[in-house]
């Protein structure tokens, strides 16, 4: 059984999702789950290079580095130190096929699509692959997560309200009257101020 479900490369400064595993899973917490790294990686720029947020049956991890970030949703059986080593795996690959300016320059979510091809085969690496076969990197990561752990978070805590990352309230309209408004005219539409 797949242990790691989904990964994604965002962008640090702004959250902008550059590539992700194409995956289709219609469990309703790993949707939700989805949802929350979406939030998630919004706010990103504001935690350390590290963290885990953990919920339902599933664990959110991410591993930041320059620019990026990588993100992972893994079931709560996935060990969290073989979830950093994916996500350190994917960092490289990614690093080493995009420069810092392409990813700087990109202006439209998952501009690097292709770079899903490359997220499938580390998934499936690590998914089928025995822990004795990847020894020695899972104890490098081991050693560094001693050191240096990752801030741990509940996946309740990346709940955002829509407009609060970016420091707007939401404004209720109510009863507020629009200042234009068509009226029906013979042939055309005439705009209509109404001040």
């Amino acid at each position: 059984m797949s242990m790691i479900l989904f990964a994604c490369v965002v962008r640090v400064r702004d959250g902008l999702p550059l590539s992700a595993s194409t995956d289709f899973h219609l469990n309703q917490d790993f949707l939700e789950c989805r949802k929350r790294l979406k939030a998630l990686s919004l706010i990103l720029a504001q935690y350390p290079d590290r963290g885990t947020a953990t919920g339902r049956g599933f664990s959110i991890h991410f591993h930041s580095s320059g620019d990026i970030t990588c993100m992972g949703i893994c079931t709560s059986s996935c060990p969290t130190v073989m979830a950093f080593c994916f996500l350190e795996e994917l960092q490289w690959k990614f690093s080493a096929s995009y420069d810092s300016t392409s990813i700087s320059l990109a202006t439209r979510p998952y501009a690097f699509l292709e770079f899903d091809n490359i997220i499938q085969k580390v998934k499936y690496h690590f998914n089928y692959t025995s822990c004795s076969q990847m020894k020695n990197r899972l104890e490098k990561i081991q050693e560094e997560l001693k050191f240096h752990p990752p801030v741990l978070l509940k996946l309740e805590d990346t709940e955002l309200t829509n407009g609060m990352i970016n420091g707007h309230t939401e404004v209720h309209m109510g009863s507020v009257q629009p200042l234009l408004y068509l009226v029906p005219c013979t042939a055309t539409v005439k705009w209509k101020y109404r001040g």
